[in-house]
């Protein structure tokens, strides 16, 4: 946690001496000017600039969540980017205006009383918004990268409170200190912090999809090295250095961190004070203030070659590893390297002792390989590692209790290779998933099929009458059986990932289309719902309607021959709910008719027919999952409902806030419990 925590302490350290010296300038300036009664506007402008950077940072906590797995990553990734632009400015801003920085803020003051007391409240508040926006920002992206930790948080409220103790003895005059170096040595530190968020966030980008070379490789230190041990764990908190990392993670650390810190080394000496100067004084003229921010020591000798520094920063993580690396084997006492291959598969393994263990997996093969700890009886999968890839290792943790074990590779193109098994004794029971093969969903997927096929034809009999509606101008019915076509469609959600491109034709957004909703991409439900619920003529909705009869029909006859691989039926089971919480209760796909909560709960009902499909699978694996979610389905189910009036659904914007917060936690809650359900319900080849 501690090791996590520096680099927000360094942050709110550095902000909060920044915005605290800015606050304590503008006091002092007051005070001197004999305007005390002015100082209720100074605190009212720094209260508004810490609610928006409070506001910010929980804007883009709810943000994240609210998003699918892969736009996480990428808002992450784009955010950690950011962030390294506003920590890079930050430095060298101050770097630059240190020594300026209490005349032009008493010049703003100055100005300010003349104007009146919002220019004031305004002077305050943008001085201090800008530190607490970067900070909101940076930590964020802190916090987001330690997971569950509190360290960040920590880490951050210590540094701030010592950072308030410091402006207070400069304040009082209880404190002196040379504060050009103080900004000279946390701005080195914090451009090596930015480094690895650079770092942390090209791999984001990179998990995403938005940006390529995620399998390509700088180095694999995982064989080598324990990722869970307290060096790396210290390395990875402080640095953002991990035992695996992608050639563009590190060469863009490389780059940023050599070329940032050699800039910022020039930018220090080209600024220092000559030794022939005499130097400042660290404090101001008579009277109660703040020190003021004046430029002391330069940093480092004028002789010293300008690349040392970046270079030795670069250096000393490696060679650190090096020595780690050349002193021992770097891995866990506990851990047995077992090989994988055709020929060689569990070979190194012996009889473990019960509790967790970490295996240090190395596939001496010439394919990429799957590894399996099971039950060579029962085929229960304890452990697994998808995609060794060739002369690499990678850990695998499992916990062992009594029974038998072996291992089985599964190499690409090769035949499954069960390990001679071993028998332990003395362990608690241990629960193993029992492996699912396409076979044992095969029945169920031809459920499914049928369910959708016959789902499809009763759409094409509602959106024909729907077009009939439109041909003769009876708007009014339109608009209800507009309603009842995109909820038969809605309740399909498990198959939208078969239907290929008339998925968006028939039921897509004008998201990202040049003209919005006037745009002729803009096809299907939703078009047509904006349209009737706009008060477009039947003329102009006719080829509309025309056009989404024509796609559903061409669906009708496609789905047949449409590929549904079974691996992809758990998936669904958490996907639908997923968008439903993405779209349908943010509102975001309320064309006009405000029944987001209908199509929430036909999302239900799809969800709940492939749920009763696949729950033998589920109850021979682990009953309670679904205990669980019937309980949720339910208690969503019924909140959806209550938002049925006799006059109709009531749209999601007109929602009472604590109804809307009781759905949405309903579903957030929902989607937890549906979350074990692909993991269950995989298709191992192992199996």
């Amino acid at each position: 946690m501690w090791d996590e925590a520096f680099p927000s302490f360094l942050i709110g350290l550095r902000e909060g001496l920044e915005a605290g010296l800015i606050v304590s300038i503008l006091i002092a300036t007051l005070v001197r000017a004999d305007q005390k009664a002015r100082l209720p506007q100074v605190w009212t402008g720094v209260a508004a600039a810490l609610a928006l950077s409070l506001s910010f940072g929980a804007v883009l906590t709810f943000t994240a969540a609210n998003l699918s797995g892969h736009a996480q990553e990428a808002f992450g990734g784009v955010l950690s980017l950011i962030a390294v632009c506003f920590v890079t400015a930050m430095v060298f801003w101050m770097r630059r205006s240190a020594r300026t920085l209490s005349a032009e803020l008493k010049e703003k003051v100055q100005a300010s009383l003349a104007i009146g007391a919002g220019a004031l409240v305004l002077t305050s508040f943008l001085a201090v918004a800008r530190e607490g926006l970067e900070t909101s920002l940076f930590l964020w992206t802190n916090v987001r990268t330690a997971g569950e930790t509190t360290g960040p948080l920590i880490g951050a409220a210590v540094g701030l409170v010592l950072a308030t103790a410091l402006c207070w003895g400069l304040y009082r005059r209880a404190l002196k200190m040379n504060l050009t170096r103080f900004f000279t040595v946390t701005g080195a530190g914090l451009i090596v912090v930015a480094a690895g968020v650079l770092g942390y966030g090209l791999r984001d980008l990179q998990e995403s999809g938005l940006v390529g070379g995620g399998g390509t490789y700088a180095f694999d230190l995982s064989g080598q090295l324990d990722a869970s041990s307290w060096y790396a764990t210290l390395v990875q908190g402080t640095l953002n250095l991990t035992v695996t990392m992608t050639v563009l993670q590190v060469v863009g650390y490389v780059a940023y961190l050599g070329v940032v810190m050699t800039m910022f080394v020039e930018g220090v000496r080209g600024g220092a004070v000559p030794a022939s100067a005499p130097a400042p004084a660290s404090g101001s003229g008579s009277g109660s203030g703040p020190a003021e921010v004046k430029g002391g020591d330069g940093a480092g000798r004028s002789g010293r070659p300008r690349w040392v520094l970046p270079t030795a920063l670069v250096a000393v993580p490696v060679v650190l590893a090096g020595a780690v690396i050349a002193v021992g084997d770097g891995k866990q006492d506990s851990a047995a390297t077992v090989s994988v291959s055709e020929q060689d598969c569990g070979k190194g393994f012996a009889a473990p002792q019960p509790g967790q263990q970490v295996f240090q997996m190395h596939n001496t093969g010439d394919k990429v390989s799957e590894v399996y700890l099971v039950n060579p009886g029962t085929g229960a999968v304890y452990g697994e590692i998808e995609g060794l890839a060739p002369g690499t290792t990678r850990a695998l943790t499992a916990t062992i209790g009594s029974g038998d074990y072996a291992w089985r590779c599964v190499p690409t193109g090769g035949n499954a290779v069960t390990s001679a098994a071993v028998h332990i004794t003395g362990g608690s029971e241990v629960k193993a998933v029992k492996p699912v093969s396409e076979d044992d969903l095969k029945g169920p997927l031809d459920a499914y099929k049928d369910y959708v096929t016959q789902g499809l034809t009763t759409l094409m009999t509602q959106t024909q009458k729907l077009q009939t509606d439109v041909h003769s101008g009876d708007l009014a019915a339109a608009k209800a059986d507009w309603l009842a076509a995109h909820l038969q469609y809605a309740s399909l959600g498990a198959a939208y990932g078969t239907f290929a491109d008339l998925d968006g034709k028939i039921d897509g957004r004008a998201d990202g289309l040049a003209d919005k909703y006037q745009d002729k991409g803009f096809t299907g439900f939703l078009r047509l719902e904006y349209g009737l619920w706009h008060g477009q003529s039947a003329a102009d909705l006719t080829p509309v309607a025309d056009e989404l009869a024509q796609n559903v029909a061409k669906l009708v006859h496609d789905f047949p021959t449409q590929d549904f691989a079974p691996g992809d039926l758990p998936l669904r089971a958490h996907e639908i709910l997923e968008n439903t919480l993405q779209f349908e209760l943010t509102g975001d796909t309320d064309m006009g008719s405000g029944t987001n909560l209908a199509t929430a709960q036909a999302n239900l009902a799809g969800t709940q027919e492939l749920l009763t499909l696949l729950q033998p699978l589920l109850d021979e694996r682990d009953p309670q999952v679904l205990v669980r979610v019937n309980a949720g389905m339910k208690r969503l189910g019924d909140l959806v409902a209550a938002a049925r009036t006799p006059e109709g659904w009531t749209p999601v914007d007109r929602l009472p806030a604590d109804g809307r917060r009781r759905i949405n936690g309903a579903t957030g809650q929902l989607l937890e419990d549906l979350a074990p359900i692909p993991a269950l319900l995989e298709v191992r080849k192992a199996a």
